[in-house]
C-alpha cells in the first residue's frame, strides 16, 4: 500500500524522498506500527510492530502520527485515478480500497494487464510517491487484500493455495490468533485442514467464518436485501456550505436518520453511496464500506459520519468542488438483516441516548461544531493535558494512553493527585513574589531563589494574597526533542490565604484557596485552582 507515503505528506513532513518511512499510531499504551513504506518493510518493519523495535531495525526510519482525516483527504487521489478503469470504487479505510474487475479485465486483456494499468495510472497521479503501489486481485476480498500485500494476481480457484501458508494474524484478530497458534493452528492452511463442523462447534459463527477465510472463500453477509428506494436520506444546505464541519454537521443529522430508518425495518447497512451537490452543478459521488469491527459488519451512525466528513474533508480541501455544497444525499447500496445489538452489561435506556443526542445536535446547529463538547480522561503531565475535550459525535478517544487493562502509561514528572477543578489554557498571568516583593526565579537545576510569600492574580480570592503553603518547584523540561513543542518550565502548589483574611489573622477561613502556579521564561501564572 501507499499509506506510509501519502501520510508523510499529507501531513507536510519535508525530504522524505527515499527515505524508509514509518506510520505509527496509539493503542491503548502501546506504540505501534501502522504502515510502513517499501524500505522500510525491507529492513524488517512489519504492521503491528512496536515503534522501538521498528526504529531499532530501521534507524534511519522517519516516524510520523496516523492521522485518518489527514490520508483519506490525500487518497482521494487514488480513488480518482483508478476510477478512469472501473467506475466502482468502494472505499473501506484511508489506504485500502476494492473494485470489481470482472467488466474492466474484459475491456484491458485480463487481470494482469488491469493490474498493471491500474498501477501505471495510480503512480503517474501520486508523481515521485508512486513507487509504492501495491494492487492485488484474486476471487474474494480477503484473497485480495493479502495479494495487494505482495502485489500479485491470484489465479482463478487458487485462492486456497495461495493463502495456506499465512499466518493466523491476516485475520486482524489478535485473542483468536493467539488462541489459534495455542492450539497449534499457525496457518491458515492448518485451520482450513480441519473439518467445518469441528471448527463450528468450537468457535460457533465466528468459526465458520474463519474457516471458509481459511478456505479462501469470502463469506460476505448471509443475506442481502435490496435496498428500499425510499430510504434515502437528502438535504439542501441554505447557504451553501464552503467549510468542512458546516457540510459534516449536516451529514451527521443524515446518518442519524437513514439509520434510524433503517433500523425500523430490521435492516442494517454496510455500504452506503455519498453523494454532493455544488452550486456550479457538480455530482461528486463516493462509496464507502463498512470494515469488520467489534460491533459486526454494519454501519453505525459515528462511524458512518467520521466517513461521511472525511469525504467531504477530501472534496473541498484538494480542489474536487469549485463552490460551496448546496445538496447532500446518503443512499444505502448495501443492507442486510439487522443481527441486533446487545445493551450494555449494566442496563440503560438506548431511547434516552438517542433523545439526548438529537437535543446536543440541535444544540451545536445554533452554537456551532466546536461549542458542545464532551471531556475525555486521558495521559500527561501537566492538568492541562489530562483532560481532552471533543466535539460531540466525534470518537471519544485519548491522544494520550493512560491505561489498558492492568498496564498503566508512565508520565514521569507529572503532578501528584489530587487533581484541579479548573484548569485555565493558556495560564493567567500572575505575580509570584518572596518575602522582599522580588519576583521568584528557578535556575537551570530547578532550584528557586527563595521561597515565594505572596501570589497576586485577578482568579484568585481578593486578587490573591500571602502564601500559607507550598510545595515545589517541579522543573519540567518537556520534548526537548520538538522545536514546536517544546517548553521549560516549573510548578508550584500553593495555599493562599487572602489579604483581607491575612490581615485580620484568621487561619484556615473559606478564602483560602489551593493554586497551581507555573513560572516559564521569567513569567509567572496561574494554572489551575482547586475548588
Amino acid at each position: 500500500m501507499i499509506a506510509a507515503r501519502i501520510h508523510a505528506d499529507a501531513i507536510g513532513v519535508d525530504d522524505v524522498r527515499g527515505r524508509p518511512l514509518i506510520v505509527r499510531e496509539r493503542i491503548g499504551s502501546r506504540d505501534l506500527v501502522r504502515a510502513a513504506s517499501s524500505e522500510a518493510r525491507a529492513a524488517g518493519v512489519t504492521r503491528g510492530m512496536r515503534r522501538r523495535e521498528a526504529e531499532a531495525r530501521c534507524p534511519e526510519a522517519v516516524c510520523v502520527d496516523a492521522d485518518e482525516a489527514n490520508e483519506a483527504r490525500t487518497f482521494e487521489v487514488v480513488a480518482r485515478a483508478i476510477e478512469v478503469f472501473t467506475p466502482r470504487v468502494v472505499l473501506e479505510r484511508p489506504g485500502r480500497c476494492e473494485f470489481s474487475t470482472r467488466g474492466p479485465s474484459r475491456y484491458f486483456g485480463g487481470d494482469g494487464a488491469l493490474a498493471e494499468q491500474i498501477r501505471a495510472g495510480v503512480a503517474a497521479a501520486l508523481g515521485p510517491d508512486g513507487d509504492d503501489v501495491r494492487v492485488g486481485i484474486a476471487d474474494g476480498v480477503f484473497v485480495a487484500r493479502l495479494a495487494a500485500r505482495r502485489s500479485v494476481v491470484v489465479a482463478p480457484g487458487g485462492s486456497a493455495e495461495f493463502v495456506a501458508p499465512w499466518p493466523v494474524s491476516v485475520l486482524d484478530d489478535d485473542d483468536l490468533a493467539g488462541l489459534l497458534v495455542r492450539l497449534g493452528l499457525p496457518t491458515l492452511g492448518s485451520v482450513a485442514a480441519l473439518a467445518s463442523d469441528a471448527v463450528l462447534a468450537r468457535f460457533g459463527s465466528e468459526g465458520r467464518r474463519i474457516h471458509e477465510l481459511s478456505r479462501g472463500i469470502d463469506p460476505g453477509p448471509s443475506v442481502f436485501v435490496a435496498p428500499p428506494p425510499d430510504l434515502v436520506e437528502r438535504t439542501e444546505l441554505d447557504p451553501p456550505a464552503e467549510r468542512v464541519d458546516i457540510a459534516a454537521f449536516a451529514a451527521k443529522e443524515l446518518a442519524d436518520r437513514l439509520l434510524e430508518r433503517l433500523a425500523e425495518r430490521g435492516l442494517a447497512c454496510t455500504r452506503v453511496l455519498v453523494v454532493a451537490e455544488t452550486e456550479h452543478g457538480e455530482r461528486l459521488t463516493r462509496c464507502w464500506r463498512h470494515t469488520r469491527s467489534e460491533y459486526g459488519d454494519a454501519l453505525t451512525p459515528g462511524v458512518l459520519a467520521e466517513r461521511v466528513r472525511w469525504q467531504l474533508d477530501a472534496w473541498i480541501n484538494t480542489g474536487e468542488t469549485t463552490a460551496g455544497i448546496t445538496v447532500l444525499t446518503l443512499i444505502p447500496d448495501e443492507v442486510v438483516p439487522a443481527d441486533g445489538r446487545q445493551l450494555g452489561f449494566w442496563g440503560g435506556d438506548q431511547v434516552a441516548h438517542q433523545r439526548a443526542d438529537r437535543a446536543l445536535a440541535r444544540v451545536q446547529g445554533i452554537l456551532g461544531y466546536e461549542a458542545v463538547t464532551t471531556a475525555v480522561v486521558q495521559g500527561g503531565r501537566t492538568a492541562a493535558e489530562q483532560v481532552r475535550f471533543v466535539p460531540w459525535g466525534e470518537p471519544r478517544e485519548p491522544e494520550r494512553p493512560l491505561a489498558t487493562g492492568t498496564e498503566v502509561a508512565a508520565w514521569p514528572g507529572a503532578l501528584p493527585p489530587p487533581f484541579p477543578a479548573r484548569v485555565f489554557d493558556p495560564p493567567l498571568p500572575a505575580e509570584l513574589v518572596d518575602a522582599r516583593g522580588d519576583a521568584v526565579a528557578v535556575n537551570g537545576r530547578g532550584e528557586q531563589s527563595r521561597a515565594p510569600a505572596h501570589v497576586r492574580c485577578r482568579a484568585l480570592p481578593a486578587g490573591g494574597g500571602a502564601v500559607r503553603a507550598w510545595a515545589g518547584p517541579w522543573a519540567h523540561d518537556v520534548r526537548w526533542w520538538d522545536p514546536h513543542a517544546y517548553h521549560r518550565c516549573a510548578r508550584w502548589q500553593l495555599v493562599v490565604s487572602a489579604d483581607e483574611a491575612q490581615r485580620s489573622g484568621a487561619r484556615g477561613s473559606h478564602d483560602d484557596v489551593a493554586c497551581i502556579v507555573v513560572v516559564e521564561g521569567g513569567r509567572a501564572g496561574v494554572e489551575a485552582i482547586y475548588d
